[in-house]
């Protein structure tokens, strides 16, 4: 998930705490600059965190397409409630090495514009896969973007409070197992090409 990117990956630098606002709020990622310099002498050293990217699961992403061409051809109907992969999303994942961990903050980044969406989901695959279904699906979602009349070289745009949220159940759900999966969307333009995408935690003491 990545390639050659025509800026550095922006850093989504957010608080321990969850937001205060009410409502889930935008921010411009170049307003933090200086609330990361200020963190640096607070923020664990380098071998105390844990950054994790997120990578296509390729067998996963082509077993799901291959369940939407078999409806397709054979004229059948999606099982109630199942999820079918959509052709602008594929399956990702984390692979957590530690399990106890502390959300600390989103890194990301996205070359031109569009936008991107993150959905965990709650299900284990194993070898008996079974098809996915829609209850499976965690919310918030994670959503980053640049509008198309944005400068291409302007702040990416996301929703604090959401982002926040999602990633502390990120590290919850990893207290019970070593692998979680995603479905990764990308719109309005983005290519996947241009994406790079990886959580970071500190491991629980």
């Amino acid at each position: 998930m990545g390639g050659e990117r025509s800026q550095t990956p922006s850093q989504l630098h957010l608080t321990q705490h969850p937001s205060t606002s009410p409502q889930p709020r935008t921010r411009n990622l170049q307003d933090q600059d200086m609330d990361k310099d200020k963190d640096k002498d607070k923020s664990p050293c380098a071998s105390e965190t844990l950054v994790l990217e997120f990578k296509e699961d390729k067998a996963l992403t082509e077993l799901m397409r291959h369940r939407v061409s078999s409806l397709q051809k054979s004229g059948q109907k999606r099982q109630d409630g199942e999820r079918l992969l959509l052709p602008h999303e594929a399956v990702y994942r984390l692979d957590f090495s530690v399990q106890e961990l502390v959300f600390s903050r989103w890194n990301f980044s996205l070359s031109g514009h569009g936008r991107v969406t993150i959905t965990g989901i709650s299900q284990n695959w194993t070898p008996d896969l079974t098809n996915l279904m829609t209850r499976q699906l965690l919310e918030p979602v994670g959503t980053f973007w640049r509008n198309s009349d944005d400068p291409e070289d302007s702040a990416l745009k996301w929703l604090e409070a959401d982002m926040q949220e999602f990633g502390e159940r990120i590290a919850e759900l990893a207290k019970v197992r070593k692998v979680m999966y995603f479905l990764l969307a990308v719109k309005d333009g983005a290519e996947v090409e241009n994406v790079s995408c990886s959580v970071e935690f500190t491991p629980e003491k």
